[in-house]
């Protein structure tokens, strides 16, 4: 009776998100139940080790929801709250991915970008690597940003550009990024790098005439019924919201963007960090992109684009990243065996997707692991989750 109760709590729940997708018991999903429990255990080893205050698991396979799971605490200073599946978290970099790099194919699929056109075709004054021994010049395109093979550094210095401009200072970021030494030739290292979405955003921002935020909205959310994802998130999905970092002065996180870039220089909406969103939503994109770029009538990207942002591009084979994701570079934390094909993300404050076109599965583990403070990272978590899951499908 108790699991009759919580499936359809869990069904009224997920409905209420906006664009649902069928909840059904794993064995339905061609699933076994007693397999998928081992992620419980592992999830709930990890709050006992203080690795994590709570989780939400979710599993999608063949566009329905089938294992949809809420672990621990979603705050547990200054009071402690439990963890609910509707809880709403910072993706941290896993905003790369689902807004920043989707918004860049968009307009690709329009003709409005190619991959191999040079930054500075939309910022006039990014400057290219250049050989300080030879003089050579290489342009970075678009497709280095996407790929982390630009060589620009991996971060910038916050406090540094707080003392030059007044901040917010998105601007004054981008004179930064644009003039910054690079640090390699492009399209020879893979140094992952926030960096580059940051320019990626300016360059959605210059075509499209709109904030990333907007756009996100108008070509991504709104369509997919993702009511409780967007930058800055306030009102009702406010309230949803998992806490962050403890400040200095005992000020917790709460909506508002953890990273440093993110909310210091660009006000909490960037295109290396900045989405919230919890697991109903992300379910609906993740079912979206294993399905060929549509769901439930809604399309968002053409199948070939989908293809195409899964799939490492010729010439950057030595890297293992595809266009806004990682498919087997060191970062890659998509599990044990899952097929190669499988891509994911992860994110700085605790978020994961994988996901696995050859047998239609998306695995989403959320924490927010450096609340209340910082703790040591759990990528070891997002291996077994995935593996776990792996090993539950039987069926086609």
């Amino acid at each position: 009776m108790k699991k009759i109760i919580f499936l359809l709590l869990t069904v009224a729940s997920v409905a209420a998100w906006g664009q649902s997708l069928p909840v059904v018991k794993p064995g339905r999903a061609g699933m076994n139940e007693q397999r998928l429990s081992y992620a419980d255990a592992a999830i709930r080893q990890s709050i006992r080790k203080g690795l994590i205050p709570g989780a939400v698991l979710a599993v999608v396979r063949h566009r329905k929801i089938a294992y949809l799971k809420a672990y621990g605490n979603k705050q547990v200073y200054p009071d402690t709250i439990p963890m609910t599946v509707q809880t709403v978290f910072d993706l941290a970099s896993v905003s790369k991915p689902v807004s920043t790099a989707i918004s860049t194919m968009i307009l690709l699929e329009r003709g409005q970008l190619r991959l191999r056109d040079n930054v500075s075709m939309y910022i006039p004054y990014f400057q290219p690597w250049t050989d300080t021994i030879t003089g050579h010049v290489r342009n970075i395109r678009v497709i280095d940003l996407l790929t982390h093979t630009s060589g620009l550094p991996p971060y910038a210095p916050v406090e540094e550009l707080k003392q030059i401009y007044a901040t917010p200072a998105p601007d004054g970021l981008m004179d930064y990024i644009s003039c910054v030494a690079r640090n390699n030739e492009p399209a020879t290292v893979f140094d992952y790098s926030c960096l580059n979405f940051i320019t990626l955003q300016r360059i959605i921002e210059n075509i499209s005439g709109m904030s990333l935020q907007e756009f996100a909205r108008q070509n991504i959310f709104y369509p997919l019924k993702m009511e409780h994802t967007d930058y800055n998130p306030a009102g009702e999905t406010l309230a949803w919201v998992a806490p962050t970092a403890v400040q200095a002065d005992g000020f917790v996180l709460k909506g508002t963007v953890h990273d440093p870039l993110a909310n210091v220089m660009n006000a909490g909406v960037s295109g290396n960090a900045g989405v919230f969103s919890n697991a109903g939503d992300l379910c609906v994109l993740a079912a979206m992109l294993l399905n060929d770029g549509e769901i439930n009538g809604t399309r968002i990207l053409s199948p070939l684009t989908v293809r195409a942002m899964r799939t490492v591009p010729a010439g950057y084979e030595a890297f293992g990243r595809s266009l806004g994701w990682d498919v087997f570079s060191p970062y890659s934390k998509d599990g044990d065996l899952f097929d190669v094909t499988a891509y994911g993300h992860t994110g700085y404050t605790g978020t994961a997707i994988t996901l696995d076109p050859e047998t239609g599965t998306a695995v989403i583990l959320l924490t927010n692991r450096v609340h209340p403070k910082d703790r040591a990272g759990i990528t070891r978590l997002y291996d077994i989750v995935a593996t776990v899951v792996a090993a539950s499908i039987e069926k086609p």
